[in-house]
């Protein structure tokens, strides 16, 4: 249930996912973030934190988000407070007290907002659904526009600097950080352990796979949602640059001091990881947390598709999704039942033996004849 009545430690932060690693169990989060999507929903609610508020809009009716509900129903207060100045009046580390929607700091009143339900919520995301048509149509034809000026270079092929990472005849497995992505790599753990892919990360997709202790071959993207300790964990990097070759990511590997290369590429940098992988000859490519749906793309304030679009076509005889595979598989099952099982099979067996003495006569004879065999 979420607290009438909270007293944390403030922290402040405009990107939600850089904020997320900072934060602590009964934290304060004070974030603006339009639209909260539902990645950054997921881990603000695993940090433990019991307050977030937005001074920004968490649902703006722009398309059906269901972030903010997924938040609110994990058990966190949400609080919108569009326009709040808590960016300037508060520190970072204050301890504040929040009671219902209003914000306190030594008994003052700092900010006041509205506290969002789980109903209302609900009612927001149907209407939201309902109206989903005009989002939809814009995004297709800002895709049909894009894929006039992209198309061509993408389809035709982007020309990737040379790695010492071989793609040739194996597995590789892309990991981004969209919904859900930290379910479905635990679920595909078994088959990393059984193929040893290689391991291709997207941008912050190389932490999600440090934090299971797996470490990527090669990590591709803008380098602006990684930390430094996956940029220095020996992974070849690949910046992503505008077409026209400007790559801002590049700034933060020459100070750290690390080596890289650079690829010009229109698009998102998940579509030029998985064109990676197909152009040096991967045989089966799995993707974790990849976005392909209108919702993940609006969540992510894209206009269109018309990488992923062309993306897809070109690799999609060898591209596997992982999204959506933990949806057949019961995590809670785990071994335990399969054991039990074999129990009651053996037990069966062995009721069987000892009511039947003819089948107790062929189980002494066959034990005779090992025993024969290996000289016992």
């Amino acid at each position: 249930m979420s607290p009438v009545e909270h007293t944390g430690t403030a922290r402040l932060g405009r990107r939600t996912k850089d904020l997320v690693k900072r934060l602590r169990p009964n934290d304060i989060a004070i974030i603006d973030h339009v639209d909260l999507d539902r990645v950054s929903a997921e881990e603000l609610a695993e940090v433990g934190v019991r307050v977030v508020v937005n001074v920004s809009r968490s649902a703006s009716g722009r398309f059906p988000n269901p972030g903010p509900l997924e938040l609110v129903q994990s058990g966190v207060h949400l609080i919108d407070a569009p326009g709040a100045s808590l960016f300037d009046d508060i520190v970072d580390g204050e301890t504040l007290t929040v009671r219902g929607a209003n914000l306190f700091r030594n008994g003052d009143c700092v900010a006041s907002g509205r506290a969002l339900s789980i109903a209302e919520l609900e009612e927001a995301l149907a209407d939201q659904r309902s109206r989903v048509t005009d989002a939809l149509e814009s995004f297709a034809d800002n895709t049909l526009r894009h894929l006039r000026e992209e198309g061509g270079l993408l389809s035709n092929g982007i020309t990737f600097p040379p790695l010492a990472t071989r793609f040739r005849d194996r597995h590789a497995l892309v990991v981004a950080r969209g919904p859900g992505y930290k379910r479905d790599l635990r679920i595909v753990r078994p088959y990393i352990r059984d193929f040893k892919p290689v391991l291709v990360a997207v941008d912050g997709g190389a932490d999600a796979l440090l934090e299971v202790g797996l470490k990527p071959h090669v990590i591709v993207g803008d380098m602006d949602s990684v930390s430094d300790e996956a940029l220095r964990a020996g992974a070849e990097l690949l910046v992503h640059a505008y077409p026209d070759g400007r790559a801002p990511g590049a700034v933060r590997l020459e100070r750290l001091g690390v080596h890289y290369e650079t690829v010009a590429a229109p698009g998102i940098s998940e579509d030029i990881a998985l064109q990676l992988a197909h152009a040096r000859g991967a045989e089966l490519i799995v993707a974790v947390g990849t976005h392909f749906n209108l919702v993940e793309f609006l969540e992510r304030d894209r206009a269109g598709m018309a990488s992923t679009f062309v993306t897809r076509l070109k690799v999609g005889e060898v591209l596997v999704d992982a999204k959506g595979v933990s949806r057949l598989v019961n995590p809670r099952m785990g071994v335990a039942p399969l054991v039990a099982f074999g129990v009651v099979g053996v037990a069966a067996i062995v009721v069987a033996i000892l009511a039947s003495p003819a089948l107790r006569n062929v189980i002494s004879a066959l034990f005779r004849s090992v025993a024969s065999s290996v000289g016992l």
